[in-house]
């Protein structure tokens, strides 16, 4: 059986409900959904979705690091978006974090994001 680690860091922004940053059970970490907070301030970053979609994906990096990996780990990423007008954009910022071979991915419009967020994104990442 294995048991639940919680990952934390002050690199990414505190939760803002009943939630952990990340978990990691076994090899296996399960991260949050990131929105484009910024960590010293907690507030929304301003700019247009690609200052959104690279504060996010800042955010992640900084809780992979904090579990103890990086992005080049994460095998699973899901986007969730406001408008998937922003998909390219969006797409384009990951292509800037991640390299082939790329994780598998799902991309969801949504009516709302916490915050008034135009992107969040959470992963699953495998240590070795």
């Amino acid at each position: 059986m294995s048991s639940r680690q919680i990952i934390a860091t002050t690199h990414a922004p505190a939760a803002i409900g009943p939630y952990s940053q990340a978990v990691r059970a076994g090899n296996t970490v399960y991260f949050s959904g990131q929105i484009p907070l910024d960590p010293a301030t907690g507030n929304l970053v301003g700019g247009d979705i690609t200052a959104q979609a690279r504060r996010v994906f800042d955010n992640l990096t900084a809780v992979a690091q904090a579990a103890g990996g990086s992005l080049e780990q994460v095998v699973r990423v899901g986007i969730y978006v406001t408008d998937l007008a922003n998909f390219a954009e969006v797409n384009a910022v990951m292509a800037e974090y991640f390299q082939q071979p790329y994780p598998a991915r799902s991309t969801i419009e949504v009516s709302a994001l916490p915050k008034g967020a135009q992107v969040e994104v959470d992963a699953i990442m495998v240590l070795a």
